[in-house]
């Protein structure tokens, strides 16, 4: 990028972008983004009649359209440009634009403090880089986000390389292999890797002398003779092909071969899932505030964890030692349950058999504060002693250790890092949205914004629990690195101020394998294409036409005047980032829109002084205030219910049954859960670009992507399908069907339960060879939770006191 500046500044473009920067000097802004720089770019070339091309094809156009951040100081401008995916360069320009500088992050990030005023000389830097200077990287971008496949070739080569080391290594990985510190595959008869390799030859040619279908337990003793533990198979067979995949791991190592052997070893028995904020129960819960798919995301995910678990257990052979799966959901008590089942410390997760909710109540500093639901942005205060005091209930309840910790978002993971600090135990972290995305200029403008968000407990708190944990699922690539066009969310924390507190110069190692992208799948039991008829109860599908279209509640605003035209569905809760009022903004200003379709929203609440936030209470109220303005009370059905998991299932197939369509209108959505329930169901999505949709819908084939912030463009999307489809009957039922596709294709439970498990069991074999020194790392990441988030954290516990 500096090459291509320097081409610029060397040609007669130069005077272009003189030109440009002047137009921008002209604002009265120091500061701008990508988009703003656009819009003046575009403005300039249409001012300055510049030829069609010159926007997209001349080099200012491509400098202008890699460059995300322009920041203009007294005598210099500053450009922060984004050639590829991950990857940022910073470059300086004298006001007479006389050359170009390469300029550092500490160097930008002074800057950043001096445009808003709070600048000062010595101030903390945080740089997490020295703790990944041994470890393996990946060098491709291409290839972020794809950790598990990465490092079986890392592990290949390194056991062709080096094979005294590494076989070592997987030796004693094999031996430290426990379950309540009984002993499980390798015993104390073999000493070595060598002996090992021995040992096998003997162990194959046993088991091949043994009918195929042999119960392992019939020579669960002779095995144990030759050094051998239960955990190989539960037949003769599948014990020996475990052992041959071993032998040939030792003989000849290939990524194939390793993922197959690791695949079948039992690590994991007792599984926590930690997920503290919002309402995390079974029932009445869905659309309350901060409540919505990661609470789906975590029951599911426990479901197939221990059916996955059992399935690995019973495989190896490991029933007949009585060892059964135990995965436990660690959240908190609400005593003040509102009608729900937050209040019970202990619940079965439904269609589970050693699944539970556990819930621990936080401690009361003030009952008026902690008997109620708080918002996961007044949390911080009460995560320290949740996780000591949920300590002892885990080890009660699971009667030891668990073998993993997954911590899902901010306050999760922050619990899952103080957890598995005390246990010893590997953590995984799934964050689902990281918020410093969601706000721009969260950071730079963090102290404003405190009273109401506390971002800097909620940076730092990422900052921690990120760089802590051993791996890190995503849902999307996007989550990680974003597109040439937006950077990924955690790419955000690579470099940021928090002014007059610290700066972060090197936050988060994006070409880490600790990254892998294994997206989530939806619950088929309740999300299922609306012709599967055999599957739909008619009672069901009767009463949710006429909650949807008929019924008159004082819950449910609107009363359509032609209930038979083409409906249009959204579904989440009410905030400014979801963006319903965006979407009646567009449909209101369409009048081709309201003659052809009626808008139906499904929400938590409809009146605003039942909010539970200010920020939900705005958006309620701006709402009503879009409907009266637009006068749509005959064309919008607004449902402020909430609906079970059941009937929001039954709801998607109720708008297919009508060939209706699912918008998704965020400003930012990290995944998109609600966007596979409702392709799922075979409605055909309309979802923002912005975040994980962008990676969900293949657009023209099984959706389409929408601009949130351009409201004309996204009803001309809406209606240009709806007329492909009236002249083209079959249309809506092709984007239906490959929408139905791409869900049962990619996104399933099953897979993501075998990756995250497999990354584990890959992990556990890594930190026996691996030279990272992951006991610095926990020092310097205790200083900043000691020195940092807690202060911060006493003095909100202080505010909340004194209400």
């Amino acid at each position: 990028m500096h090459d291509l500046l320097q081409a610029v500044l060397n040609s007669d473009e130069e005077t272009s972008l003189r030109q440009l920067v002047s137009e921008l000097s002209a604002s009265g802004k120091r500061y701008f983004l990508r988009n703003e720089i656009l819009q003046v770019f575009e403005d300039y070339c249409q001012t300055f009649q510049k030829p069609a091309y010159y926007y997209h094809s001349s080099s200012l156009g491509e400098l202008i359209h890699y460059t995300h951040e322009i920041l203009l100081d007294e005598d210099t401008i500053w450009l922060v440009m984004r050639s590829k995916v991950a990857s940022q360069e910073v470059c300086r320009l004298p006001a007479d634009l006389s050359k170009v500088e390469s300029m550092t992050p500490q160097a930008l990030l002074d800057l950043r403090d001096r445009l808003v005023n709070r600048f000062q000389p010595q101030i903390l830097e945080i740089d997490f880089q020295p703790f990944y200077a041994n470890s393996p990287t990946i060098r491709d971008p291409r290839n972020i986000g794809n950790g598990l496949e990465f490092l079986n070739h890392y592990l290949s080569n390194k056991l062709i390389a080096e094979p005294q080391h590494w076989l070592e290594a997987v030796f004693k990985a094999l031996c430290e292999q426990r379950y309540d510190g009984a002993p499980l595959l390798v015993n104390q008869r073999i000493d070595s890797a060598a002996q090992l390799s021995q040992q096998i030859q003997q162990a194959l040619q046993f088991l091949g002398r043994r009918q195929p279908n042999e119960p392992y337990e019939k020579f669960r003793f002779d095995l144990q003779a030759l050094g051998f533990e239960p955990g190989w198979g539960n037949t003769a067979s599948r014990a020996r092909e475990t052992l041959e995949l071993l032998q040939r791991l030792m003989d000849s190592p290939n990524p194939a071969i390793n993922e197959a052997f690791l695949s079948r070893i039992p690590v994991t028995f007792r599984s926590v899932l930690v997920s503290v904020h919002g309402w995390v129960g079974q029932e009445g819960v869905l659309g309350r505030p901060e409540t919505a798919g990661q609470v789906s995301y975590v029951l599911d995910q426990a479901r197939n964890l221990e059916n996955q678990l059992q399935r690995e257990i019973t495989l190896a052979g490991l029933d007949i030692l009585g060892i059964q799966p135990q995965v436990i959901i660690l959240t908190r008590l609400i005593p003040n349950c509102e009608g729900t089942q937050c209040d019970l410390p202990l619940e079965k997760v439904h269609g589970a058999e050693n699944a539970w909710i556990l819930r621990v109540p936080f401690r009361e500093f003030n009952p008026n504060v902690t008997r109620n639901w708080i918002s996961r942005y007044e949390i911080w205060p009460y995560l320290e002693t949740f996780a000591i005091d949920a300590e002892q209930k885990l080890l009660a309840q699971l009667g030891g250790p668990p073998n993993l910790i997954i911590g899902n978002y901010t306050d999760g993971g922050l619990v899952a890092f103080l957890l598995a600090r005390r246990l010893k135990v590997p953590q995984c972290n799934i964050a689902h949205s990281l918020e410093k995305s969601k706000h721009v200029f969260s950071d730079l403008y963090w102290q404003e914004s405190e009273e109401q968000y506390h971002f800097s407990l909620q940076f730092t708190a990422d900052l921690i629990s990120m760089n802590a944990a051993d791996f890190i699922i995503t849902s999307s690539h996007h989550e990680i690195m974003g597109t040439p066009d937006v950077a990924g969310q955690y790419e955000s924390y690579k470099y940021f101020t928090l002014p007059q507190l610290y700066h972060v110069v090197d936050g988060i190692e994006l070409f880490s394998p600790k990254f892998n992208v294994v997206p989530p799948g939806v619950n088929e039991h309740l999300y299922f294409p609306y012709h599967q008829t055999a599957d739909r109860t008619p009672g069901d599908r009767d009463r949710l036409n006429d909650l949807l279209f008929v019924r008159q509640e004082s819950y449910i605003r609107g009363h359509l005047e032609n209930p038979n035209h083409r409906p249009i569905l959204a579904v989440g809760p009410i905030s400014f980032v979801k963006n319903l009022t965006g979407l009646v903004e567009c449909f209101g200003q369409s009048p081709a829109l309201q003659a052809r379709c009626n808008l139906i929203m499904i929400t938590g609440n409809l009146h605003p002084d039942q909010a539970s936030t200010p920020e939900e209470k705005r958006e309620i109220q701006n709402l009503h205030d879009l409907i009266d303005t637009f006068d749509l009370h005959h064309k919008i059905r607004w449902l402020g219910k909430r609906l079970t998991s059941r009937d929001l299932g039954e709801a998607y197939r109720v708008i297919a049954d009508r060939a209706g369509v699912f918008v998704l209108p965020a400003r930012f959505e990290a995944f998109g859960v609600t966007v596979l329930e409702a392709m799922i169901s075979g409605l055909p999505p309309f979802a923002t670009q912005f975040g994980g949709p962008s990676e969900i819908i293949e657009p023209g084939k099984n959706g389409f992507h929408i601009n949130p912030t351009n409201l004309a463009e996204t009803a001309k999307k809406i209606l240009d399908f709806i007329t492909h489809c009236e002249t083209q009957p079959d249309y809506w039922r092709e984007i239906s069907a490959q929408a139905v596709q791409r869900v049962h294709d990619k996104y399933n439970w099953q897979l993501h339960i075998k990756q995250l498990l497999l990354f584990a069991k890959l992990h556990g074999f890594w930190r026996y060879a691996s030279s990272d020194d992951r006991e610095a790392l926990f020092r310097y990441l205790e200083a900043l939770f000691y020195l940092i988030y807690k202060p911060k954290a006493e003095h909100l516990l202080t505010q909340h006191r004194n209400r």
